[in-house]
């Protein structure tokens, strides 16, 4: 593998694939949640908090192991075959083909609302525009990465143009602060406690897609100093500009209006930054907003295939997996058939569950293997010290890692208690890998550790 990525590049992966739906999206669900301006904005800055407790341990860990497959790495180390398979197979499985099929159906939300591909014009609707979509990036990224980092550069830059736009517009052009005020809107009849917790879960997948970068850490330049940098930096600019724009909601949109935005409970309704866009856009910002939610959709989908694929590809490479996903094109440099296979395993979950439900399940899995990824700097600072002059080291060590750890359970905990049914497919697609480790034990002879 080349390394052909440098800081910006690989900062662009960090913040085009964080920054995707969720931000335009998910405050609706949160408000339906908690149903307060200030509870909201308090899940995004605990969010914000615990993914960068979670930035800055994965900081450490990846200046250790610079590898192809980041995570997979992490894990191997630490904890041996079994652990890093059953990770392995998530992410090939549910992880990466979830987050895709999530972003490719949220393009195809927003494409529709600027009148493009409706469902009377494609067979299929929807459905169709996201499978196309997963099918054209995924063959974009067979080309040389080059390919793949530029139009992940171009489609960052752009996202947050749009998105500083849209602050600035209603920072310039909206009500006064003073004009809403509001009572809290009626939340479900649970606990706020546990209401919060599942906001917080929903905050959680707009910040999902930090850990990307350590999977293609292997193609970055210098990545003992260029890792870390990236992942700071990259997520600092995006927790700024998440607080920013859920300001800008809140700012020009009533409680009422949140709530009833785009969502499971109204899917037919527009999005809440399209409406926040409204208010001082009129009708032409549906348009406007709906362009954006696009770009941004597809840099975050394109960031998510073009990491994602390293994953299934350095388990082959070590021998624990099916034997071609290795394959390297030889003047691409790329893991092509990693890459299509991910893509036809997107294709497949576009076509199977609605948007929340795809984010939930990516989330209650993916937190989980988080939590025992943080979990391996423990045994390697025991096993290996500190590092050598130079090295990146997570600050408040060991309380930052345990803070997440014991926060990441607590949040997994609430969400299986009150939506079991993600828990369980989750639970039974990693669950489903274990005999399939058996028989690539038994198949290729590969040794435990």
């Amino acid at each position: 593998m080349n390394r052909s990525l440098g800081p910006w590049q690989a900062a662009s992966i960090v913040v085009g694939t964080v920054i995707g739906t969720g931000i335009f999206l998910k405050t609706a669900t949160m408000t339906q949640l908690v149903g307060s301006m200030s509870a909201v904005l308090a899940a995004w800055v605990i969010s914000g908090l615990l993914s960068y407790a979670g930035v800055l341990t994965y900081s450490e860990l990846s200046a250790r192991f610079p590898s192809s497959g980041g995570e997979y790495v992490f894990l191997r180390e630490a904890y041996g075959s079994l652990p890093s398979f059953l990770y392995g197979w998530m992410r090939f499985l549910v992880g990466s083909p979830g987050a895709i099929a999530a972003y490719a159906a949220g393009t195809a939300t927003f494409a529709a609302g600027l009148g493009l591909f409706r469902a009377d014009q494609v067979p299929g609707g929807p459905s169709t525009v996201a499978v196309s979509l997963i099918a054209v990036f995924s063959l974009l990224n067979c080309l040389q990465l080059r390919w793949g980092a530029r139009v992940q550069t171009l489609f960052t830059v752009l996202k947050c143009g749009l998105i500083l736009a849209l602050i600035a517009g209603v920072a310039a052009f909206g009500k006064s602060p003073e004009t809403i005020l509001q009572a809290a809107g009626a939340v479900p009849d649970r606990s706020w406690y546990s209401a919060f917790g599942l906001a917080m879960i929903a905050a959680l997948w707009a910040f999902d897609g930090w850990n990307n970068l350590p999977m293609v850490g292997e193609e970055v330049r210098e990545p003992q100093k260029n890792l870390p940098l990236a992942l700071a930096l990259g997520v600092l600019v995006v927790v700024a500009l998440y607080l920013a724009v859920n300001w800008a909601y809140f700012h020009v949109l009533s409680i009422a209006e949140i709530q009833g935005a785009n969502s499971s409970a109204h899917p037919g309704a527009l999005p809440v930054a399209t409406l926040a866009a409204r208010s001082f856009l009129g009708e032409a910002g549906v348009p406007i907003l709906s362009a954006a939610f696009v770009i941004s959709a597809l840099g975050a989908m394109n960031g998510s295939i073009l990491s994602g694929a390293r994953v299934p590809f350095a388990m082959a490479r070590d021998g624990v997996f099916f034997k071609g996903l290795a394959h390297i094109a030889p003047n691409a440099h790329v893991p092509v058939r990693a890459v299509l296979i991910q893509g036809a395993l997107a294709s497949v979950m576009a076509l199977s569950g609605t948007f929340d439900e795809l984010t939930d399940w990516v989330v209650v899995c993916s937190w989980t293997f988080y939590a025992l990824c943080i979990s391996t700097l423990f045994v390697f600072r025991k096993r290996d010290g500190a590092g050598g002059p130079g090295v990146f080291r997570v600050p408040g060590f060991p309380y930052l890692p345990f803070l997440f750890i014991a926060a990441a359970f607590l949040l997994i905990g609430n969400s299986l208690w009150n939506n079991p049914r993600a828990g369980l497919f989750g639970g039974l697609l990693v669950l489903a890998g274990y005999p399939v480790y058996l028989w690539m034990k038994r198949l290729h002879r590969w040794p435990e550790a």
